[in-house]
């Protein structure tokens, strides 16, 4: 089921020493790009410089006290992040608005490309599906390039095993003998999703210009294969190019809430993301094509000594690949302005939360990579702000925590409330007016990329009809921002729990994500969701005791709330037609061809399964 080996060199790096490949072109950057960084950083350092001499300013109205001083920082710290969004969505925003150039003339050589599928305990027949679209779309294009697909399968399960091997028998006899498709499962998972990339790399690798990297649910459209294709062969100082995947096939509230999100505020996030990366860019794991001789040049992973376990294996393996390869003198790109590049999403919030610890874990370890040789500025930067999306959500809890113990000022804190006697901390006085200023302030740039993404993204990307009209997309909007509000208390809480896990040593478990949804009972998501629970109960009952500000009811009805919150996540809104409509995206309301012939494959390779172990059971 596999071609003849044809075997790369695949050394292991030295993060210690700096390397430089050879056989990498220098690279020319636009020479604006140094514009559209200041564009991006300044209005974030500058908007936060004034929230700092802000607070400053209020605070020390009776003297500035150490705590006083901790609190201003803290809020630097969460703000400028925020800000940061803000200002890379304005710069996608402008980009979005100005025409786009065409490169499409250029022509490119023909390239050998192998896509890469790894499986580990995935639903087989939506793997062999999804495979099986992409290859006949491919094959029915007008194009140069020659692709082959293999499904490296890690599968541990022997029941799914054998689902596989019948998966592919049937897609086999299915597709015409020029159609390359190939299926090897190994016999022992070492070193997880990295060490199955590598083995195919080290022992198939030589005999491929490119690699276009997939997940278990990643889906892509021939044409957008072919666009990364040419982009890479356009040119040659690439490599890596990363596509930016929309979301797809989410049914259940949560899920549609993402995929809403990320094709109605994503794309501005993009497009101002890729335009101050330039050749600087970071990769994400799936999606993107790869130059098969620079990544084995490079890329090898080395096993990490932390303080914690020596010889660990790198988690969230993505980023550092992606700054190994530039460190090398590789260009990394991104470019969203590819259509037709789609993942699947977890369906319900203990999915999601799930998954997040994983790469909790594995953005955290990052942190121990920050002092390596040779990298770039800006890989540094990716690395830290990888980190630092789960570490502001202990930051933002340790806010909340203060806000709360500061209550009303000096005559109503938790503290005089419990003990009878003002606490030794020179409270902030905290009226209705500044409390009002801050919600509004924190809400308003939470919601500010929302808003803007919208405005880009209507004028454009997808037309009304496809988002399902003026008033169900103003109903969508709405309910997304309203759903997201509601959610942000609990995810905070989660992600906090994370980064104590990781902190504590916790070993978070790999196993393959429920896409279509995880059965809790009741008992495992009051468990689950008992801390933001309590959370929430407390601060309600400040708040009813009047030692706590009013302005703080949202935050704690969402927290009190998290378990009826959690099962809703998992509602399906496909049950029923008009609900059906509701956070729909243009892949819902006028799905692309790929999308329909994946599900129909998927279907068809489902019954073949299951008709076979029907017959094998008789």
């Amino acid at each position: 089921m596999m071609p003849p080996e044809q075997p790369l060199a695949f050394p292991v790096q030295d993060l210690s020493t700096g390397y430089r490949d050879g056989a990498a072109p220098e690279l020319s950057g636009n020479p604006s790009t140094p514009l559209w960084r200041l564009a991006t950083f300044l209005p974030a350092v500058a908007t936060t410089g004034g929230l700092i001499a802000a607070f400053t300013d209020w605070f020390a109205m009776g003297g500035l006290s150490i705590f006083e001083a901790m609190l201003i920082a803290l809020i630097a710290c969460t703000f400028f992040w925020i800000s940061l969004s803000v200002s890379t969505v304005t710069v996608g925003l402008f980009t979005m608005m100005r025409p786009r150039r065409s490169n499409t003339h250029t022509a490119t050589s023909p390239q050998n490309v192998a896509l890469l599928v790894p499986a580990y305990n995935e639903v087989p027949w939506d793997v062999f599906g999804n495979a099986c679209a992409m290859l006949e779309q491919l094959d029915r294009g007008t194009h140069r390039h020659k692709y082959t697909l293999f499904i490296l399968s890690d599968t541990r399960d022997e029941t799914i095993a054998e689902q596989e091997l019948r998966a592919f028998a049937s897609l086999r006899s299915r597709l015409p003998d020029h159609i390359a498709l190939h299926y090897r499962r190994r016999s022992e998972n070492t070193d997880r999703k990295v060490g199955n990339l590598a083995d195919w790399v080290a022992r198939w690798g030589g005999g491929y210009d490119a690699m276009l990297v997939l997940d278990a649910d990643s889906l892509m459209s021939g044409p957008a294969i072919v666009a990364l294709t040419d982009e890479m062969a356009r040119d040659p100082s690439a490599g890596l190019i990363q596509s930016f995947p929309q979301l797809f096939g989410a049914e259940t509230l949560f899920g549609r809430v993402q995929q809403f999100s990320n094709t109605i505020y994503g794309a501005a996030l993009a497009e101002g993301l890729a335009r101050w990366v330039d050749h600087d860019g970071n990769y994400w794991g799936h999606n993107a094509i790869i130059r098969t001789a620079a990544f084995a040049s490079c890329a090898g992973l080395p096993r990490l000594d932390t303080f914690r376990s020596k010889g660990a294996l790198i988690l969230s393996h993505d980023f550092v690949e992606a700054g190994l390869l530039r460190r090398a003198g590789w260009g990394v790109r991104f470019v969203p302005q590819v259509k037709g590049s789609y993942e699947e999403v977890p369906a319900t919030l203990i999915d999601y939360v799930l998954r997040d610890r994983r790469w909790c874990q594995g953005n955290l370890q990052h942190l121990n990579i920050l002092g390596s040789k040779g990298f770039h500025p800006v890989t540094r930067f990716h690395l830290f702000h990888g980190a630092m999306g789960y570490l502001l959500s202990p930051a933002w809890f340790a806010l909340l925590t203060v806000w709360a113990l500061i209550g009303k000022g000096e005559e109503a804190n938790v503290i005089r409330y419990f003990t009878g006697e003002n606490p030794q901390v020179a409270w902030p006085e905290m009226s209705h007016v500044s409390n009002l200023a801050i919600l509004v302030f924190m809400y308003g740039m939470l919601l500010a990329p929302k808003f803007l993404g919208a405005v880009a993204l209507l004028r454009s990307g997808p037309s009304l009809r496809d988002l399902g009209g003026a008033g169900q997309f103003i109903l969508s909007f709405t309910t997304e921002i309203v759903v997201s509000v509601l959610y942000a208390p609990i995810l905070m809480v989660q992600q906090t729990i994370a980064v104590a896990r990781t902190w504590i040593g916790y070993t978070e478990t790999w196993s393959p994500q429920a896409r279509q949804g995880g059965q809790y009972s009741m008992a495992t998501v009051l468990k689950f969701h008992a801390i933001e629970t309590a959370v929430g109960l407390l601060l309600m009952a400040g708040i009813f005791e009047g030692i706590i500000t009013l302005w703080l009811l949202p935050i704690a009805v969402s927290l009190a709330f998290a378990v009826p919150l959690s099962m809703l996540s998992g509602l399906k809104l496909t049950r029923f037609k008009w609900t059906a409509r509701q956070l729909g995206t243009a892949e819902v309301f006028n799905a692309p061809d790929i999308i329909l012939h994946a599900k129909r494959e998927r279907s068809r390779i489902r019954a073949a399964i299951e008709d076979a172990d029907g017959v094998a059971a008789e």
